[in-house]
């Protein structure tokens, strides 16, 4: 049974001078990416397909080293357009978040609305596991669009119920041929109880 892991960037260096994709992983979350390393579930990834901004290449780059994998970078894989705002201190920007996940049909504040962005998270990850057997496939991604995607796949209503925990560098793993969730959030740098648990 092929496995898709979507896997969020960790921790960031926020610098409310840099366009939000240009930030990069900070010290904790380089040292969280590198720690996913040592963790059983990356052996067997055979594919690492890459959002666009800074710190997501920057953690898939980091599983690809080690993986001696090239990373495939889709630019539709961002994570929600926050452009219209950019960068927001962190209780406004949770605030607003809220409003996203709890008005989806809405644009809030100019940001892409979160039924555009679910459509856009499925529809890369649809493209990438079209071919026949892509065996196991890492995403490294958002938590925003992360979310999206596993209440698409669990068939649920968007809301904010399915995020991920603060902090990012977090993942989950579902079946790519039932499409059926394996597990879901766990953070990426620490043993997880063994998939057919």
């Amino acid at each position: 049974m092929p496995i898709a892991y979507y896997i969020t960037h960790p921790q960031v260096q926020v610098d409310a001078n840099v366009p939000v994709p240009e930030w990069g992983l900070s010290d904790i979350g380089k040292a969280r990416a590198v720690a996913m390393l040592d963790q059983p579930w990356i052996g067997s990834i055979r594919r690492i397909v890459s959002s666009a901004e800074r710190k997501a290449r920057e953690t898939a780059e980091i599983l690809a080293t080690r993986l001696r994998l090239a990373v495939e970078v889709r630019e539709r894989m961002h994570e929600n357009d926050r452009s219209a705002t950019g960068f927001l201190p962190p209780p406004e920007f949770e605030a607003v978040a809220d409003q996203f996940f709890a008005n989806p049909n809405d644009s809030i504040r100019g940001w892409e609305r979160a039924i555009d962005a679910q459509r856009r998270i499925v529809s890369e990850v649809d493209a990438v596991l079209g071919n026949d057997d892509p065996g196991d496939t890492a995403f490294v991604g958002h938590g925003g669009v992360g979310t999206l995607l596993l209440l698409s796949l669990t068939g649920r209503a968007i809301s904010r119920e399915a995020d991920q925990p603060a902090g990012g560098g977090n993942y989950f793993a579902y079946d790519i041929g039932a499409r059926s969730l394996i597990h879901g959030w766990r953070p990426i740098d620490r043993a997880s109880p063994r998939l057919d648990d």
